[in-house]
């Protein structure tokens, strides 16, 4: 049963705001039959992988953002399932390291991007460095950028310039076959809190917690504007933004996979066909192969 996925793209601007999408699901589809749709569509994410594979001439990039304990795992784990992993590559992006900080901040996400024919999935990505590196400026210090010495210099100038940085990186992906998908897993801060509460009941949870994930909760607002911001700023018709309601889980993971479906559908991929000399020669081959019996 499709969903109605158009209505949870943006196109960004100053008419974006957050607040006007829901966090949760309340339609008409149970949990139980968006499981059952959900399996219907990753198979069918099988066989367009396998032609996105053989046609090579496109790749996929798909990110995700989230609040701690959105879901991004789970819908990375549930979607993809069915992918062969031959064609499909995971990045979980952290904390940059030494080398990271020693090259502008895209560098390792470019790194990263799946070649042509595969899937590329980044948890987290270069939209970190306009998200938490916004709340906290004082992390931007250790890029050590000429100029930016003293976090009172990184303004809104200084931001504005970030953000053509990415929509200048992503068309440049996008003009040579990187099709790019942009997920904001959007949960409910009773959502969070409740997970969180699980997983510290929960002692094969407990690993997911960190103190860390407390303090960035009393940020909620903060984060919440930058989200905005972002998504204002580099949602484009090219490479746009899907907020998707995620306190649902089930629910997230289906419109997430009806998403991807429907991109790779959108480009009609088919099998390479054969040169005629090359047909003939696997024609002699099949009979070589049958004479021999």
């Amino acid at each position: 049963m499709k969903t109605n996925t158009k209505k949870y793209l943006t196109q960004g601007g100053d008419k974006f705001l957050l607040k006007n999408f829901s966090t949760t699901y309340d339609g008409h589809l149970d949990k139980a039959a968006g499981k059952e749709e959900l399996e219907r569509v990753k198979s069918e994410l099988t066989d367009y992988q396998e032609a996105l594979y053989a046609s090579d001439s496109h790749s996929l990039l798909i990110i995700f953002q989230a609040m701690d304990a959105a879901g991004k795992d789970s819908a990375i784990e549930h979607i993809m399932s069915g992918v062969n992993p031959q064609g499909c590559q995971v990045y979980s992006f952290k904390t940059p390291n030494s080398e990271e900080y020693s090259h502008d901040f895209l560098w390792r996400h470019y790194k990263a991007l799946p070649e042509r024919g595969k899937i590329g999935i980044h948890n987290r990505s270069h939209y970190e460095n306009v998200l938490v590196c916004k709340v906290h400026p004082e992390y931007v210090l250790s890029e050590n950028i000429p100029g930016y010495a003293d976090v009172k210099k990184i303004n809104n100038k200084f931001w504005k310039v970030r953000y053509e940085s990415i929509r200048n990186f992503e068309k440049h992906l996008v003009a040579n076959g990187t099709m790019i998908l942009k997920f904001f897993l959007h949960v409910s801060k009773e959502e969070q809190k409740q997970r969180f509460l699980d997983r510290i009941e929960d002692p094969s949870k407990n690993w997911k917690f960190s103190v860390g994930d407390l303090k960035e909760r009393a940020l909620w607002d903060n984060y919440m504007n930058v989200y905005q911001e972002a998504i204002r700023e580099t949602s484009t018709e090219d490479a746009p933004w899907y907020v998707i309601p995620a306190d649902k889980k089930w629910y997230a993971r289906l419109a997430i996979s009806q998403v991807i479906q429907e991109k790779l559908e959108s480009l009609n991929l088919k099998y390479p066909v054969l040169p005629k000399a090359e047909v003939e020669q696997l024609v002699a081959i099949k009979q070589q192969l049958i004479d021999e019996e």
